[in-house]
């Protein structure tokens, strides 16, 4: 079993995947009115990770010769769960620390 070839297609496949939607997030969605109206982008950022891992397990298919199946799975488990740490990780990265204060003067009671 080539176990390099699983680990850094893998790691690759959970990079640009994870990356490329984590991106297209914050630099385009900084409202969430946007990601209410689906659109191509709310889209490509569902697609790219699940492309990214379709690559790397055909790749890893392709390259191998024996127990192909079995590497194939492996990077596609190994790739989504590195895929979903990373998302994770910058979920808690780029959470607010503390809760958002209303500007004073600016409520109004409604009632």
């Amino acid at each position: 079993m080539r176990l390099k070839l699983v680990l850094i297609s893998s790691l690759i496949a959970g990079l640009l995947g994870a990356g490329s939607a984590i991106a297209i997030i914050l630099s385009v969605f900084s409202s969430l009115k946007s990601v209410t109206a689906p659109g191509l982008l709310v889209l490509a950022t569902f697609l790219l990770p699940a492309v990214a891992t379709l690559f790397a397990a055909i790749f890893v298919y392709r390259h191998t010769a024996r127990r192909r199946k079995l590497q194939a799975v492996l990077t596609t488990l190994l790739s989504l769960l590195l895929t979903l740490g990373i998302f994770v990780f910058a979920s808690i990265y780029t959470s607010r620390t503390g809760p958002i204060q209303p500007q004073p003067g600016l409520q109004h009671n409604v009632g």
